[in-house]
């Protein structure tokens, strides 16, 4: 079951007794292998009163568990040359590590004890709550952070999940105990919530059986599936200007909610955001704001998938005197891709870009992992990758102005403005 990557990926799905379900795909790039289990525990699983116990959470999840101090789980892991990366975002949280292909069985192991069973020791609790603040306190004086967070809120409001700071505050980082810590564990990192990709130099006959065994006596019944309510109806143009003194450069968040990930138009969104702010160094928005008028240090967008309806964002770093000239820019172009739709060459353009794309995304075997968890997570089969340059070729030109005239309009853009 060795795969030939230049021809698509051959994973292997076995769902477990207690839910987990397990990806595993063979390949021979390098004699390693990487681990990646994630479980939907993200900071939209926060309550609305301890924003950051998710990012907490992951911060502290390692360092100790029933069988292992932190320093017993560094030592056996420094003497492997493995370094445990824990990460955490809106929808999920993640640990993973790539290992030499000998060591499988024992990282493997590690991995496994780290997730069922930390300890969440109260000292190690107070120096990552203490490095965690210092991170928060950095983007409260981070221009770009601010004004994407600032967005974020007037679009979907501080009571939706995608409104709030996606670590969090520093604040609601301050009153998360360990009580908090253990309740959500308990909760949210559940076999049932669990995908764990093993990718590399493995047989998946050997990784299935010892993921089995690892996980063996982990008993607990599956969260309570994941919901996200529609964002508020847009109230027209908003505009929110956060002073910060000193910054020699501007941040300038615009942004527009879209749709569901699984919504079936959800390619044409996907082309249509390429032609806005993507295709090679930030399509029509680079080209105008930064190429031909010269006045932004960058400008792109972005429109990442998601469960609930996503964020389509604009991005521009300018400096503070022409804040006015740049927004104008921005809905020119927005304006001008609702009314007239990209042209045929931009189709051409961004679907060879995209197709082209794909084969970068499966050069590693973590990049392989995380993109067969996110196809797990949406239910996109095994063979996606195979069928995405299908799925791509079928979109139109009229989806994608449908798409365009669907939700760019400057008159209900939420603009966050933050700097000088």
């Amino acid at each position: 079951m060795t795969a030939s990557l230049a021809q698509g990926l051959s994973p292997v799905r076995a769902e477990l007794a207690d839910g987990a379900v397990v990806l595993l795909q063979e390949t021979v790039m390098t004699p390693a292998v990487t681990i990646s289990a994630s479980f939907r525990a993200g900071s939209m699983f926060d309550p609305v009163d301890l924003p950051g116990l998710a990012y907490l959470t992951g911060r502290v999840i390692d360092r100790g568990t029933r069988r292992r101090t932190a320093a017993m789980m560094a030592d056996a892991l420094d003497e492997r040359g493995v370094s445990l990366r824990v990460s955490s975002n809106r929808q999920a949280l993640t640990v993973s590590c790539t290992c030499l292909a000998e060591d499988f069985d024992d990282v493997l192991e590690i991995v496994a004890d780290v997730v069922r069973n930390p300890t969440f020791p109260e000292s190690e609790i107070e120096n990552r709550r203490s490095e965690a603040v210092t991170i928060l306190r950095q983007n409260e004086d981070n221009p770009s952070a601010r004004a994407v967070d600032a967005v974020l809120e007037l679009m979907y409001g501080r009571q939706h999940p995608y409104g709030r700071p996606s670590k969090g505050t520093a604040q609601g980082v301050e009153r998360v105990s360990r009580a908090d810590m253990i309740a959500f564990h308990a909760e949210r990192i559940r076999p049932g919530a669990m995908s764990l990709a093993i990718v590399g130099d493995v047989r998946p006959e050997h990784a299935l059986d010892r993921a089995m065994a690892v996980l063996e006596g982990w008993t607990a019944a599956p969260p309570a599936p994941a919901t996200v309510a529609p964002p508020p109806p847009s109230t027209g143009r908003r505009l929110r200007t956060i002073a910060m003194p000193g910054k020699t450069q501007t941040d300038v968040a615009y942004g527009f909610t879209t749709i569901r990930r699984l919504d079936p138009r959800y390619y044409a969104y996907w082309m249509m955001n390429n032609v806005l702010g993507q295709f090679g160094l930030g399509g029509r928005l680079a080209d105008n704001i930064r190429e031909r008028q010269g006045m932004a240090y960058y400008a792109f967008s972005t429109l990442d998938p998601a469960a609930g309806e996503a964020p389509l964002l604009v991005r521009a770093g300018v400096d503070p005197a022409n804040v006015d000239r740049a927004i104008a820019a921005i809905d020119q172009e927005v304006a001008a891709l609702a009314s007239k739709g990209p042209t045929a060459t931009e189709l051409a353009e961004t679907r060879a870009y995209l197709v082209g794309s794909i084969p970068r995304l499966l050069e590693t075997n973590q990049s392989i992992a995380a993109f067969l968890q996110t196809s797990e997570e949406y239910g996109l089969g095994l063979d996606f990758d195979q069928r995405l340059p299908a799925l791509l070729d079928t979109v139109t030109l009229g989806e994608i102005h449908a798409a365009a005239a669907e939700v760019l309009d400057p008159a209900r853009a939420a603009i966050a403005v933050a700097g000088q």
